[in-house]
This record gives structure tokens, C-alpha cells and sequence, in this order.
């Protein structure tokens, strides 16, 4: 239905699908995982607020330009070895697009800490659950899979690595 209503534009809008759930899904999972983290170790709540923000923006951009650099050397390799390049995404685009699902899904894990509120953690739990399972039912907007799946899928993956890093966290807390 939505390719009759949108046409060849489903095709455009699923070039980057592929950075937007990468992007948004590694922003959500690793600031969880800095929120898990220091929360299993019992940190104070502006920690969880400095360590997210800083991952948040310098892991973003690091998968940007990690996204940029692996698209340009794959299209050299192309060159390099001969074979049609044909139409490939824009290293740029794919960078851009990376680094901005990143950072806006990243964000959700620590609204809580930034609002101060008293049950941050468990707060920050269920909005990271809930962006898991959001990011993963939109893709459907593009694979025609099951809306429900799709975001269930996801929602497993993203909270089991959730789950581990609070499970360090607190094993660390005990070391350390």
C-alpha cells in the first residue's frame, strides 16, 4: 500500500535505512549501556549524565565518520579493482545520517538524568526499551516485514546488551 501511494520514493527512503537502524540502535544501546553501567555501580546521577552525553556525541561521530570512511573505501576498492561503481550512496550522506540517528535515539536513555528524576533509572529503562521497539517497527515503513516482529526484534537485541552492561557495572562496582 505504501509503495502504490509513494511509488519509487519507498525505494529513495529505504537508501539509508540501513544507517538510520544502525545509527539509532547503536545510540541507543551504547548510552544505555553507559546509563547501566554507572547505575549498577551505584554512581551519582550527573555522572550518568557526563559520561552519556560525552559517549553520546563522541561515539555518534565516531560512527559517522566510521560509516564515511567505509563507504569511500569501498567505492576505491571498486575503482581500484575495475568494477562499476554504478550508484552508490553518498559517503557524506551516509556519515550525516549515521551521526544524527545516533544522537536523537541516543538521547532517550538519558532524558531522565537531565530532568532529575527519581526514578531515573527505570525511567531511562523504559524509554530505551520503548526507542528499541520504535526504531524496529519503523523499518517496516521500508521492508514490508511485520511492524510487530521488526520492533520485538529489536527490542530483545537492544535490552540484552542493556542487561550486560548493568550486569559489569555491577559486578565492577564490587572490584573497584
Amino acid at each position: 500500500m505504501l509503495e502504490r501511494l509513494l511509488g519509487d520514493q519507498v525505494q529513495e527512503r529505504g537508501a539509508y535505512v540501513a544507517e538510520v537502524v544502525y545509527g539509532a540502535n547503536d545510540g541507543i544501546v551504547t548510552t544505555f549501556a553507559v546509563v547501566a553501567g554507572v547505575s549498577g555501580a551505584a554512581l551519582p546521577a550527573r555522572v550518568v549524565l557526563v559520561l552519556g552525553t560525552a559517549n553520546l556525541f563522541a561515539d555518534g561521530f565516531s560512527m559517522g565518520m566510521s560509516n564515511y570512511l567505509s563507504e569511500t573505501s569501498e567505492a576505491n576498492y571498486l575503482a581500484a579493482s575495475g568494477q562499476a561503481t554504478g550508484d552508490r550512496k553518498s559517503p557524506k550522506l551516509t556519515a550525516a545520517v549515521t551521526f544524527a540517528a545516533f544522537v536523537l535515539f541516543g538521547w532517550a536513555p538519558l532524558f531522565p538524568f537531565a530532568l532529575g528524576l527519581p526514578t531515573e533509572f527505570e525511567v531511562s529503562l523504559v524509554l530505551a526499551g520503548v526507542a528499541f521497539f520504535v526504531v524496529g517497527a519503523a523499518r517496516t515503513l521500508v521492508t514490508r516485514r511485520s511492524w510487530y516482529r521488526a520492533g520485538t526484534e529489536m527490542f530483545i537485541i537492544g535490552m540484552l546488551a542493556a542487561f550486560v552492561a548493568y550486569a559489569v557495572g555491577d559486578v565492577l562496582a564490587g572490584v573497584v
